[in-house]
């Protein structure tokens, strides 16, 4: 039996429902709890601070300032990425020398890059996006790589016998193939790429969420802490559910047809 694709959206979103419900449940719980409405603020107060930094417009000054340095990485870091990727998929020689750098370079920790970055570059935009790009691009090249490796050879075959041009059997033959490995490292570098720039953030810049965090983290303010990071989080939930998921089903849609 086929399930209606209406009525499995539907499920999905009743659980997602439920499941924050619960969520906030337990954390009303575990502050009730607590008795301490500084230490482990309830969700009401967190509640309360979300909104009153967003009608100062602080609140969403610092998320663009953030989200901004997010796509700017996350372009970057998906072109160098992807080009290194197939570059190695499909030249064997490349990937053999290529190989250990992208071990090295998956192994590096990600505070390490951001250092030495802003060491190297100074504590500027550039020096903030390309540690970001830089930690980002090894997975990237990694899972284009094997998408590389997985085109099927007999597509190929077929595309030289209709003398099919080169941007023709890109646009029809090739990328329809890499467009699930493509969405698969988006949807996974989106969710590294926002984690390291909240660190890049709290390290050496003067706005965003992670500058945000670290000033009400000197200040011991665990309320203002809390309200950015899951106003941050919020917003990059809702780019998961409404943008990476359907372009990640979309993408891998043509290996489940007929």
């Amino acid at each position: 039996m086929v399930l209606d694709p209406s009525h499995q959206t539907t499920g999905r979103a009743a659980a997602t429902l439920v499941s924050l419900v619960l969520l906030l449940a337990v954390w009303a719980g575990a502050a009730a709890l607590a008795g301490d409405e500084v230490l482990f603020p309830s969700p009401w107060r967190v509640g309360g601070i979300i909104w009153a930094e967003a009608a100062s417009g602080a609140l969403p000054l610092h998320l663009l300032a953030t989200l901004a340095r997010v796509v700017a990485a996350f372009v970057v870091a998906m072109a160098i990425g992807c080009a290194l990727g197939l570059w190695m998929g499909r030249r064997p020689g490349a990937n053999l020398w290529g190989d250990p750098w992208l071990v090295a370079f998956l192994n590096l920790p990600a505070l390490v890059t951001i250092v030495l970055c802003y060491l190297w570059i100074g504590l500027n935009e550039v020096a903030a996006i390309a540690a970001v790009a830089i930690n980002k691009i090894p997975m990237v090249a990694v899972m284009m790589r094997e998408g590389a490796r997985a085109l099927d050879p007999s597509l190929d075959d077929m595309a030289r016998v209709y003398r099919m041009t080169s941007g023709a059997r890109l646009i029809h033959v090739t990328a329809p193939q890499l467009a699930p490995y493509f969405a698969a490292a988006g949807r996974a570098g989106v969710a590294l790429i926002w984690k390291i720039v909240l660190v890049v953030e709290f390290l050496g810049r003067s706005d965003g969420v992670g500058f945000q965090i670290h000033l009400y983290f000197q200040l011991f303010e665990v309320g203002h802490v809390l309200a950015y990071a899951l106003s941050f989080i919020a917003v990059m939930l809702t780019i998961e559910y409404l943008l990476l998921q359907p372009w990640e089903r979309r993408a891998s849609r043509w290996r489940h047809a007929g």
